[in-house]
């Protein structure tokens, strides 16, 4: 592989890409999150003290009563058929599933209201994931290693870089029955004893509602396709009992290690223009995936819940910023309280579903 060290000058290239801690990551180290439009900020801000009753990344009660006093915690978990199945994906509050090299995907589980005591398998950053968790304030954001240039962008954005490579302690797991390098797991009880200072809960990033908004386009939907590559055919299929999509490969159910299949209450597909390089991520010439997640960043979106689809849009200005998703006609798009997956979709993939 070319030299990382290289490739460190390309750096500003890279930034204007996919998220570096430019332009926006002061107002994003001081804890600043700036404003959507008026009806996402309203609805936000009922709902914006972290203290409060409900956890501020599902929308619902905090398991003991009061949310706990702990950063989000964000684990880079691989997604490359190798890989599965994984663990601990069900424990997290919101779980994005990004493009990566070679047509495969991998996964940013961010957790805060609930913990995993094993969750992996844990593998390397990418610059995309600057983008996708400057949101969330100050998170710890645990991975294995990565190219150079995305380390030292991490380093300089408000995100909490937890090297698992750099420790042998009970951080690190090594399940039986696990080759690398899909071998390495964590706990998120053990990081956060760990990082004790990490103690500074996220805002809420979604507006939340029992019902689906009023006024919204709306549509039924059965499930919902999308096609990342031969790798992930991913299906979402709604289940009327659970009021959850059920998370299929094809007709393949989903299932972690302990057979749970993945579900959310929430299914977001966000359409990125995603691009390549400057930086070589691996020996064979995959290039690294780049996508503007918040620098005046907007594009097309669609909102899965309680059996309907929603059509709108997304954006978001910087980095501190959260995603706003709003309807057609401007409403914000609520969610339902429960966990969230958001599938970071490049706009060339043909996404269908069914009615």
């Amino acid at each position: 592989m070319t030299p990382l060290r290289a490739a460190v000058a390309l750096i500003g290239a890279g930034c204007l890409l996919a998220g570096c801690a430019s332009g926006g990551s002061d107002a994003a180290k001081n804890g600043n999150h700036s404003t959507h439009g008026a009806s996402a900020s309203t609805s936000r801000r009922s709902t914006r003290d972290a203290t409060g009753p409900d956890c501020p990344l599902t929308g619902k009660p905090p398991p003991h009563g009061v949310v706990p006093k702990r950063s989000a915690l964000a684990v880079k978990v691989d997604n490359f058929p190798q890989a599965r199945p994984q663990t601990g994906l069900t424990a997290a509050d919101i779980v994005f599933e990004e493009p990566v090299e070679g047509g495969i995907t991998r996964y940013v589980a961010i957790f805060q209201c609930h913990g995993a005591p094993v969750v992996g398998d844990v593998r390397s950053a990418r610059n995309i994931d600057i983008g996708i968790l400057g949101q969330f304030g100050h998170p710890l954001f645990v991975h294995v290693g990565g190219i150079q240039p995305v380390i030292d962008n991490i380093l300089s954005s408000p995100l909490e870089d937890f090297e698992l490579g750099n420790y042998t302690t009970t951080v690190v797991q090594h399940p039986a029955g696990r080759y690398a390098p899909y071998d390495t797991y964590t706990s998120t009880t053990a990081i956060w004893r760990m990082r004790s200072t990490a103690s500074h809960p996220p805002l809420p990033v979604f507006s939340y509602s029992k019902t689906v908004p009023a006024g919204a386009s709306v549509t039924s939907v059965k499930s919902v396709s999308i096609p990342f590559s031969t790798y992930s055919e991913v299906v979402w299929k709604y289940d009327p009992r659970t009021r959850k999509f059920l998370r299929f490969y094809g007709s393949t159910p989903d299932t972690l290690s302990n057979g749970v299949q993945n579900s959310a209450s929430n299914v977001v597909v966000q359409f990125v223009h995603v691009y390549y390089g400057p930086w070589l991520e691996n020996s064979t010439g995959g290039l690294e995936v780049q996508a503007n997640l918040y620098t005046h960043a907007r594009g097309k979106a669609l909102v899965f819940r309680d059996g309907v689809e929603i059509t709108g849009s997304w954006s978001r200005t910087t980095l501190a910023q959260p995603t706003s998703f709003t309807t057609t006609s401007g409403q914000a798009i609520t969610m339902q309280p429960g966990d969230t997956w958001v599938e970071l979709v490049p706009t060339y993939v043909h996404v269908t579903t069914t009615h």
